[in-house]
């Protein structure tokens, strides 16, 4: 295996960076956490670079580009801030799901809006009975006529309340399914009537928004069904692994931020005459969390090739990677706080942006604990 970037990927992977530096300003990512704005401005920005089209097929206006073109652009998406990566990566994974199980009518429909950034895309699964269950989830559509008609809650939805957002919706056409059959994914624009969003007070990821969603006999056509009726397990599944492997090397870029800020700030501070880096203790601290970054990233390229080229073995690299990599920004972010000290605990320094942000990682796109038990089950062993 060659880790060495293409010719192409390091030309993407410097033009994104630039456009990142250009446009997602210290100032800009703070006052976006500060006043919780949707960063729309910079949404404008990737879809005029041609970065929504990267994974897609040519034949639908798409790039063609590969999960490693993929994992380049979350890593230095991710790198000012992982909400921009969860910004960027809910509509993409939403439209690969079109593009896997849609119809040919529903992916020249959806497909063109969303590579033009006409409307965006986000995905509604949780409830609060159904979390990492989703096969608990009990939000119901009911076939009227030549329409489905939506009652329910959801929880944790992120972005769902962005302007001209079309929710990815999971719910239950089937009551009398056991368990994962039964289930359906709808595309829900968020401005219908008997929708109502409150968009959720979150400690971190303050800046796309999160939400919960309440459906009051909300109508949407039957040509809004992906995949076909009861057929939304399938849909969950068959997004998982490129949603994890990017959502790994979004850690990676924020906790590469948090290891550049910590350096540069060991080399500022000055303690007893001499920079705090000078101390060993400070100096290990660093010399860790940069081992970390390197460590996750390997998985995460290694991961990547497994899954283009279709390595059966693909699922369990990326597992192990997300798992790594998520646990490891955390533990960079809090390493970051303590390098930092008290100014890392002040409002007016980024450290503690990336300390709350980090947080939700080991719970996000697959928890730490469901990461070991899928793991233990491809080792053959049966956890409870």
């Amino acid at each position: 295996m060659d880790f060495g970037l293409t010719e192409d990927q390091s030309i993407l992977r410097d033009s994104v960076r630039r456009m990142m530096d250009r446009h997602a300003t210290p100032e800009y990512i703070r006052r976006l956490d500060r006043e919780q704005v949707y960063p729309y401005d910079l949404y404008a920005e990737w879809i005029a670079m041609g970065l929504f089209k990267l994974p897609f097929p040519e034949e639908y206006g798409g790039l063609g580009g590969s999960p490693i073109d993929m994992v380049i652009v979350a890593e230095e998406l991710a790198a000012k801030s992982f909400d921009f990566f969860s910004t960027y990566g809910a509509g993409v994974f939403c439209g690969l799901n079109i593009v896997r199980k849609g119809t040919q009518e529903q992916k020249q429909f959806w497909l063109t809006r969303l590579l033009s950034g006409e409307i965006r895309m986000s995905i509604s699964m949780s409830e609060p009975d159904a979390g990492s269950d989703v096969a608990a989830l009990r939000t119901s559509a009911v076939k009227d006529g030549a329409a489905w008609v939506i009652n329910g809650q959801k929880v944790w939805a992120t972005g769902a309340g962005a302007r001209d957002n079309v929710i990815n919706l999971y719910v239950r056409t089937d009551p009398t399914a056991h368990h994962r059959a039964g289930l359906s994914l709808v595309l829900v624009p968020n401005d219908l009537p008997g929708i109502t969003l409150r968009k959720l007070d979150m400690l971190g990821r303050r800046c796309v928004g999160t939400y919960e969603i309440f459906f009051d006999n909300v109508r949407v056509p039957e040509a809004n069904v992906v995949g076909g009726v009861n057929n939304g397990w399938d849909c969950v599944l068959t997004g998982l692994q490129i949603e994890r492997i990017t959502a790994a090397a979004g850690y990676c870029g924020g906790a590469r931020a948090v290891y550049d800020l910590a350096l540069q700030y060991a080399k500022d501070r000055k303690q007893f005459g001499r920079p705090i880096g000078t101390n060993q203790t400070i100096a290990h601290m660093l010399a860790d969390m940069q081992t970390d970054i390197e460590i996750g990233r390997t998985m995460i390229w290694r991961a990547a090739w497994a899954l283009a080229k279709s390595d059966p073995d693909a699922l369990r690299l990326i597992t192990m990677a997300k798992l790594f990599m998520s646990e490891a920004y955390v533990k960079a972010a809090s390493t970051g706080m303590q390098i930092f000290g008290g100014a890392g605990y002040n409002m007016e320094f980024d450290m503690q942006r990336h300390f709350r942000d980090s947080r939700s990682s080991t719970i996000a796109a697959g928890s730490s604990q469901m990461q070991r038990n899928l793991l233990a089950g491809l080792m053959g062993l049966k956890v409870r």
